[in-house]
């Protein structure tokens, strides 16, 4: 299936030299967003800034940007424009692995800035944000001795931060939100982040990263955010295999299979060889909560598909073995990481229409001899067998064995008959590891096998240029549920996956693209026991004797046998509501069985899709939103603590259609029971205005199906 990528519809060119606004100490340059929303401000002198403005007041008071090479240049310093160029440009993309829209047709002011050094400085508005680069013109190998970008937001801004301890982290934070001048100085975190302003928010994260280190970004004095990288790695050993007194480098467990100690840096952040344009600095800027949900800005300023035929490229659902721990039951054999459970898994996919299972850590002979499988496992006659139940098998591997002979691995893993791969713990965002992401990506292509990255960065574009790279962790999922969570910063939350953190997620998290939260758990807790006895009237939230109550008291960690707080309908609608082309089912086989109802719901909702509107939307509240797939509509709903009651409106909906519904929805009891949740079936059409009260801690989904031609 050959897609067309970019359909070019209509361009206005105006060239320009030496036509600006002169000031005393300088030159401004403003351009607009089409719809003129967004207003940027250049300035050129002894520094190089902007400014932005959204609906003529202040969201970014000043970002002043620079980098420095190895040859002495500065792009930001004492910048002498030479030229600048003007487009208004349309034009449709087609995307090829879906996690939003099908089809984005994309609108933008594009200005070109030539300077004296041969570089270039491009800046795109968008209705909803703004981006720049820098374009390097010299055709030489250099060093990137540093990128400087600094934000400064008006006073009182706040931000939802999320925290790192390390460069060498699997980004999976929390989002907590905080006045920025309450960051301590040093304080630095991972990409997306979200700032709230007085005027409206601004997500910043980045696009098209592409054989460059991932940025994070650092509370400095005056309130300042600075960017800061990974310095290029020299050596890398592993953790706990030679002592260092540099505490700045990261030391982990004694021998470790996974994890690495950085020993030697470079002096610089990445190397260059010739022409090259960096990543994309990407900022969604709205005083609509919804915008940042819809926003489709990473995909549309990331690269075009190196794969060309991308009809091999399979989504869908994952029956997951990891968070379960293997732990089947009510069945006639030993339950483990052996033949016969595996079997089990693949019948009960086979049985639901599950397209995958998944072998996660423990199929092989161990983690680091990963060209033989465990000796309870014959894993020819483990795919064979999927295969002839029309499942496919993904494996786990290492990052660091899988490095050392991606080629001999995938090639291996693909005589098979594995379809695709989950690769875990890089933990880096070096230029190096940022190379690796695509090296594998590309190897797995030419055997037509995809990728799911655990341990990992966000998505910042590599996953456009190769689309079988179907998702990434890089987000706090419910595979923190399985134990207590007590070493993030400003946090005191044992348990803090939680419909509160949940609700921050579409919002920041999944702005950057996919992520693999992993859904699906059949054991759904409350914040707090319910109050069973007439005689306490203590208010919410405190038990009879006026304590207040904890969560952990009602949530525990159960390795095992994991739960996840929220209710039942909330999980189900992180299917609609939560986006990945590959969405695994968390729990056990066993627990589905006994939740077919639940199941036979799930296995109905794309990973893909068409269209997506959200109609509703508070960061960190709650999100309402519908997703099209050919003729269908998903309805899906999340709420966070607070119980909340919509009236929604369906004028999305084709005109004069009725469609077939079923309602998916916290039950009565949910605010005693989690898991109680109530399935309901109706006609539905655009007139229709549709009721639904999501419990605390709640959701809902609702498949709309258009109907059938006789």
């Amino acid at each position: 299936m050959k897609m067309n990528f970019f359909n070019r519809i209509f361009i206005y060119t105006s060239i320009l030299f030496g036509i600006f606004t002169l000031k005393s100490n300088g030159q401004q340059i403003s351009f607009t967003s089409p719809d003129k929303s967004l207003n940027v401000k250049i300035n050129i002198s002894q520094e190089l800034s902007f400014e932005v403005l959204l609906n003529g007041n202040t969201v970014l008071e000043k970002v002043t940007i620079d980098m420095k090479t190895s040859d002495g240049r500065s792009f930001g310093t004492q910048s002498k424009l030479s030229s600048q160029k003007k487009n208004y440009i349309e034009e449709t993309l087609v995307v090829e692995i879906p996690n939003k829209d099908k089809e984005i047709k994309s609108a933008y002011n594009d200005l070109k800035m030539s300077f004296r050094g041969n570089y270039q400085l491009i800046f795109r508005a968008y209705n909803d944000g703004i981006a720049y680069r820098f374009v390097d013109n010299k055709n030489i190998s250099n060093n990137i001795i540093n990128e400087k970008m600094d934000l400064y937001f008006p006073d009182g801004s706040s931000t939802f931060f999320p925290w790192e301890e390390s460069t060498y982290s699997h980004n999976e934070r929390l989002y907590n939100r905080t006045e920025i001048s309450n960051l301590k100085d040093n304080d630095f975190c991972s990409l997306p982040v979200l700032f709230i302003t007085k005027n409206g928010k601004v997500l910043f994260s980045e696009a098209s990263l592409y054989d460059y280190p991932g940025m994070f970004l650092e509370k400095k004095s005056n309130n300042r955010l600075s960017s800061k990288f990974p310095h290029y790695v020299l050596k890398a050993i592993p953790a706990g295999s030679q002592i260092s007194s540099d505490d700045t480098l990261h030391f982990g467990e004694e021998a470790s299979d996974r994890t690495q100690d950085i020993v030697e840096e470079a002096d610089y952040i990445a190397q260059t060889r010739g022409e090259r344009a960096f990543p994309w600095r990407v900022f969604i800027i709205s005083d609509d909560d919804r915008t940042f949900v819809e926003s489709n800005l990473i995909t549309q300023l990331s690269g075009k598909s190196e794969i060309t035929d991308t009809s091999w490229i399979k989504p869908g659902k994952v029956a997951w073995d990891w968070w379960n721990a293997n732990n089947v039951y009510g069945v006639d054999f030993r339950a483990g990481i052996n033949q016969d459970t595996y079997k089990y898994y693949i019948d009960f996919a086979s049985e639901n229409k599950i397209e995958f299972i998944l072998l996660d850590e423990g199929w092989t002979k161990s983690t680091t001899e990963i060209y033989e499988a465990n000796p309870q496992i014959d894993i020819v006659e483990l795919i064979k067998y999927a295969k002839s139940k029309n499942v496919g098998v993904l494996l786990w591997v290492l990052w660091k064995p899988l490095n050392e002979d991606t080629d001999g691995l995938l090639k291996l893993y693909s005589s098979w008959g594995a379809t695709g791969i989950k690769v875990d713990f890089m933990q880096r965002n070096d230029q190096y590891m940022v190379q690796s992401y695509e090296k594998i990506a590309k190897i797995a292509s030419h055997y037509k096998m995809t990728v799911d990255y655990h341990g990992a960065f966000k998505p910042s574009g590599i996953e456009r240029k190769w689309p079988n790279i179907l998702s990434y962790e890089g987000v706090m999922g419910n595979e923190q549920n399985k134990w207590r969570v007590d070493h993030f910063p400003y946090s005191d939350e044992p348990y803090p996956v939680n419909p509160e953190h949940n609700l921050t997620l579409p919002f920041i998290r999944m702005v950057a693209g996919a992520m693999d939260f992993t859904p699906g758990a059949m054991t759904n807790v409350n914040r707090y026991d319910y109050k069973w006895s007439p005689a306490d009237t203590s208010p919410p939230g405190f038990d009879s004797q006026g304590h207040p109550l904890r969560t952990e008291d009602n949530m525990h960690a159960i390795n095992t046998r994991p739960m996840a707080l929220g209710t039942r309908a909330h999980q189900v609608a992180m299917y609609t509501v939560f986006e990945s082309p590959i969405q695994m089912l968390c729990d056990s086989p066993s627990a589905y069985k006994k939740e077919q109802e639940t199941v036979d719901f799930i296995t109905q909702i794309p990973t893909t899709w068409d269209e997506t509107v959200v109609i509703e939307a508070s960061v960190s509240d709650y999100i309402i939103l519908a997703r099209r797939k050919g003729d269908n509509w998903y309805l899906a709903g999340m709420t966070d603590w607070t119980p909340r009651r919509f009236e929604i409106d369906l004028s999305f909906l084709k005109d004069g259609i009725d469609y077939k519904a079923q309602i998916y929805k916290d039950g009565i009891n949910a605010d005693r029971n989690a898991m109680d949740y109530k399935l309901e079936r109706g006609i539905m059409n655009n007139n229709t205005k549709f009721d639904v009260l999501m419990s605390d801690g709640g959701g809902f989904s609702v498949i709309l199906q258009f109907p059938k031609k006789n």
